[in-house]
């Protein structure tokens, strides 16, 4: 033996010997795997765990080997191993990043190097194995093969790291017999056949720690500010990143910002593609790059999962205007005093985040909000809602949201609106959103007399009836506004006849003042178009300034998987409990609901013009029983718990005694169909076992659901996710508060196997380790129904389909306007090929039309295939994946920069 480390021998009979190290005699990395390894032709090797494991093979002596393959077990689920390989990436990653390795990366950055260049060397092959199938601890050993046929193997509490050889108590057993060999090579197949390969995330990961450096922002170019300061938020950490098209929406918003001095977009992807982060993460870029404080504007019920995508996912913080007790709340629940409305425009963060209700209802806060006069981002989530109020009944004025984006727009340095149906009813819609983006520049919709701010002039051009191809015709239309000069060689032609500066965007040249070379050129360009597209239909402020990317078009792209969906209740399956799409009813709940029904109609017909006001009751009382009572409840005490509601109801009178007949017949039987229903698919048809999201608009609903879950099961964890500090995990009879980000680990994990959400969850919650979900209730909105669906539906999944159950009660109006909207689903296009967003409240009144209506808006189009042609690689990455970023901006910095207040 050579080394310090002792080894004491015992000959075999068959021959060999079984040699014993310890390190109590000596160095031991001195005196075996160094000489056993030096010039061997394979080592298969039995590491221990994933982390430390993987860092003891820098030490080891295998650049000369010619083969080795090592197996190490991680503490991740079996499912998450053995799911697609996009999940088993993250999952892998994600443990990778558990540790905080901020010092381990500076201090070690040698040994992750060196690590790293062996895993690439070519001649290693690292493969894990889950510890559920394969429960080892720290158990090491390996079989070396010689040349010349020999072969020594080995077992012990082998540790190859520097600190391992100097500091700990390790023991070998070396056994060069025939029979040892085999019994070690047999454990490591056995092993190597349930692994899988390690993660080329995790080696690219290793990689990056060796090399990365801390900047500051104003060190590298704009184009490497959102990378640097994401590649280590949680989203990164936990083994995800930010999809291509999302990064490249980042990316064309500071592109738009450089060209125009001024970004002006309209964010209109199709539902569950992601559009919370695209906006949230150009919001940051824009105030590290100083642009000024963000103001993000959205419905009450979407402000608290704003702060939670930003929080959870991008490692933002932000602050929530309280509009009932009028403060600011921090990403912790934290709250910040404050005087009074006044101090809606003095938030203690970069990023404030404000309900339009605040806005609709001429609130003190809105007076003080169009008193700001510089916003760096103004966003508008849900930006349909802005509208001017036309057709029957409509005055032809824009609506209050729509007048307050207009006035505070032009003191915005940048404009980003966001909604998945930009066009509700009418095309004309969408120019009320651009006429927003146009405001106080002429880049948008050009100048006064511009033909795209006519959409009677525009619509024909963009869908494709009618086409110019004469130069003389299209001149108005390219000289108001004039494109960008990169946008086509054309128009830098054009732009240097006519020494047009780049930032000027309007002439009023004639066609004719043009070379005749550049005349000819722009007749070619207007007669070929692109792809077949029309010329104008190709350029035009409608595609240059609305982005759209679509979920089947980037699943065709395979950005996206392919996930079928199975519905029910179906045809092809009879449930005693259902009649047709709906739930078989209770006799006390159908005169409670008729009881509901003689409130709404009083209350309307007290408040003329409020006929949504009926929708909104009836929702609720169709959304459980526990939504009913809690509703009638708090309405007879007069604390209705939302604010428009309150707002429209105002002081109830005689109505009162709907309301406690309501109360009267509900109380008279508690069993709930729904819940009934509920229960039945996860036990009799083991929705269980592939997990469920059981989702309600109503945090009544959700906690009754959540109750009688924990009980019906009482050895699941039933988490309740909701937003603001109402999140919390039940068990049998016992609840526990909880952290929401508590929640996702747990369902990341599979601890949790049953969540019961709001629609706070709709977004920035994956949940593609649960295979089933539940609509409680359905809002009136085909795009929620998507929204919710795509939780589960989305990358990791391993269901080639998945599950969902739509209930509804029978007799109801849920259950007329799911029949009508149900037969449109897959019936989606218009001028940008989508659904309504929501179903408007005349159409529920007259709900014997709703049909009508609903097939007027579907009614199939020509696909506005322009959008595909112009951002065909815009869904796609340009450059390194942001996920491979060396220069890194400072957490603690980035934290401290977006804290601080307007």
């Amino acid at each position: 033996m050579s080394g310090g480390g002792r080894g004491d021998a015992t000959a075999f009979a068959t021959g060999g010997l079984l040699r014993r190290f310890s390190s109590r005699h000596g160095r031991l990395g001195h005196a075996f795997l160094k000489d056993r390894l030096a010039g061997a032709s394979g080592y298969d090797r039995i590491a221990g765990y994933f982390r430390s494991s993987l860092f003891e093979l820098a030490g080891e002596e295998l650049a000369s080997v010619g083969r080795v393959r090592v197996v190490c077990n991680a503490d991740v689920d079996p499912a998450d191993i053995h799911a697609a390989q996009a999940a088993r990436d993250a999952a892998l990653l994600e443990r990778w990043n558990r540790a905080d390795r901020d010092i381990d990366t500076l201090l070690d950055r040698p040994r992750y190097q060196a690590l790293y260049d062996l895993l690439r060397r070519g001649n290693v092959e690292v493969r894990v194995v889950p510890a559920g199938d394969a429960p080892f601890l720290h158990g090491k050993a390996g079989v070396i093969r010689r040349p010349d046929g020999a072969a020594t193997s080995f077992m012990g509490s082998l540790n190859e790291t520097r600190e391992g050889w100097d500091k700990n108590y390790e023991l070998v057993w070396e056994d060069e017999s025939a029979d040892g060999v085999a019994f070690v090579q047999a454990e490591f197949d056995h092993l190597w056949e349930r692994s899988v390969p390690l993660s080329d995330a995790v080696v690219a990961e290793i990689g990056r720690s060796a090399r990365k450096r801390q900047v500051r922002v104003e060190d590298i170019p704009e184009d490497e500010v959102a990378p640097a300061a994401l590649v280590e938020a949680p989203l990164y950490r936990q083994g995800e990143e930010l999809k291509s098209w999302q990064r490249a929406f980042v990316a064309l918003f500071l592109r738009h910002r450089q060209t125009y001095g001024k970004a002006r977009l309209l964010l209109a992807d199709e539902v569950g593609v992601g559009k919370t982060l695209s906006l949230a993460a150009s919001a940051l870029v824009a105030c590290l790059l100083d642009d000024g404080p963000a103001l993000v504007l959205c419905p009450a019920n979407l402000c608290w999962q704003w702060q939670a995508e930003m929080s959870d996912k991008l490692g933002i913080p932000s602050a929530v205007w309280d509009s009932r007790s009028k403060v600011w709340v921090d990403p912790d629940g934290r709250v910040v005093r404050t005087r009074g409305p006044e101090d809606v425009v003095r938030c203690p963060y970069r990023i404030a985040i404000v309900s339009t209700g605040l806005v609709v209802q001429m609130t003190p806060e809105r007076e003080a909000l169009l008193g700001v006069r510089r916003l760096g981002t103004l966003i508008l989530d849900e930006a349909h809602r802005a509208r001017v109020e036309r057709g029957l009944g409509g005055s032809g004025e824009p609506n209050n949201l729509l007048a307050f984006m207009r006035d505070l727009a032009p003191h915005a340095k940048n404009v980003l609106l966001g909604t998945a149906t930009p066009i509700q009813t009418e095309q004309a819609q969408l120019w009320d959103l651009l006429d927003v983006l146009s405001r106080d520049v002429d880049h948008v919709l050009g100048r006064a007399g511009s033909p795209w701010r006519r959409p009677e002039v525009a619509i024909p051009i963009l869908t494709g009836k009618k086409v110019i191809a004469n130069g003389d015709e299209a001149w108005p239309f390219l000289r108001n506004p004039v494109p960008p000069r990169d946008e086509d060689a054309i128009f830098d032609h054009v732009r240097s006849d006519l020494d047009l500066a780049g930032d000027r965007f309007f002439t009023d040249h004639a066609v004719h003042d043009l070379p005749a070379a550049t005349r000819e050129t722009l007749a070619d360009r207007l007669r070929d178009g692109r792809d077949g597209v029309p010329f104008l239909r190709l350029h035009n402020p409608v595609v240059r300034h609305v982005v759209i990317r679509r979920r089947r078009k980037l699943e065709d792209d395979g950005l996206l998987p392919r996930i079928g969906i199975d519905v029910w209740p179906n045809d092809a399956v009879p449930l005693p409990m259902f009649e047709g799409v709906a739930l078989r009813t209770t006799h006390e709940f159908d005169l409670a609901y008729e009881a509901a029904t003689r409130f709404a109609d009083a209350v309307t017909h007290r408040k003329p013009g409020a006929a949504f006001l009926k929708g909104m009751i009836l929702q609720r009382v169709c959304s459980s029983y526990a939504a009913g009572v809690a509703t009638a409840t708090r309405l007879l005490r007069q604390e209705p718990d939302d604010e428009d509601l309150a707002a429209e109801i105002g002081e109830i009178g005689d109505e009162a005694v709907h309301l406690s007949e309501m109360l009267r017949h509900l109380h008279a039987r508690d069993a709930d169909p729904k819940l009934a229903a509920v229960v039945h698919f996860l036990r009799e048809r083991d929705w269980i076992r592939f997990g469920c999201i059981v989702f309600s608009q109503y945090y009544d609903t959700v906690e009754r659901v959540a109750t009688v879950l924990a009980r019906q099961f009482p050895g699941q964890q039933v988490a309740v996710y909701a937003g603001g500090s109402r999140s919390a995990v039940l068990l049998g009879d016992e609840r526990r508060a909880v952290e929401r980000e508590q929640i996702k680990a747990a369902v990341r994990s599979r601890a949790i196997r049953l969540v019961v959400a709001t629609d706070a969850a709709c977004e920035g919650l994956n949940l593609q380790t649960l295979g089933t979900l539940v609509n409680v209730d359905l809002p009136w909105n085909p795009s929620r129904i998507e929204q919710r669906i795509g939780r589960i539906r989305r990358f990791g999944q391993a269901r080639a389909s998945v599950d969902m159950l739509n209930l509804v009660y029978q007799g109801t109006r849920d259950e007329e306007v799911y029949a009508a909207v149900s037969r449109r689903m897959k019936d989606r296009y218009d001028l940008l090929g989508s659904l309504p967003d929501v179903i408007e409240d005349d159409w529920i009144e007259e709900i014997e039309r709703l049909d009508e209506r609903l097939s007027e808006y579907t009614t199939k189009r020509k696909a506005a295939d322009a959008f595909d042609v112009r951002y065909r690689d815009l869904a796609r990455e340009d450059g390194p994946s942001w996920a491979e970023c060396e220069k890194v901006l400072s957490r603690r910095d980035l934290v401290d920069l977006m804290s601080r207040g307007w």
